[in-house]
């Protein structure tokens, strides 16, 4: 079962992988991913990065998304938060906690999750420049790429 939220608050790692772990000796490995935001976007410095949702979408989104997960490989828990608002750089933003058994199975669903909360979770992101500039940001075909190994 996946803990999900999407939230404006910061989270606290050790917390999360303490409410994962509490009571647990079934779990042989955690794969773990903390996304952060950038502060140099394509040579440009960035002031901050504005990220929107609509709420029901996007849990829906996220719910899907760890199914798929739990549907390919054998869990035993995770997390996924997702912050949303104005972030500025070295803010986290997401946080990816997957836990099984065995390492394989944790660190592999730890890299679909993170792939498919790229390209698949409905969030609108707002670069906002330093310089004064502003852009939504577009779907990259790397990302797209990243998932679609998956």
């Amino acid at each position: 079962m996946f803990a999900i939220r999407v939230q404006e608050a910061p989270f606290d790692v050790g917390a999360e992988f303490a409410a994962l772990t509490a009571g647990r000796a079934d779990i042989g490995g955690i794969g773990c991913f903390v996304g952060t935001v950038r502060g140099d976007v394509g040579g440009r410095a960035l002031a901050a990065m504005t990220l929107e949702h609509y709420p029901a979408m996007t849990e829906r989104a996220l719910a899907a998304i760890a199914a798929e997960a739990e549907g390919r490989w054998e869990l035993l828990g995770g997390t996924i938060i997702h912050r949303v608002g104005c972030l500025l750089p070295a803010a986290p933003i997401v946080l990816v906690l997957a836990a099984a058994r065995h390492r394989e199975a944790a660190l592999a669903a730890t890299g679909f999750l993170i792939d498919w909360l790229k390209t698949k979770a409905p969030f609108w992101k707002k670069e906002s420049f330093a310089d004064g500039g502003e852009v939504w940001v577009e779907a990259r075909a790397a990302d797209e790429a990243a998932a679609a190994r998956w």
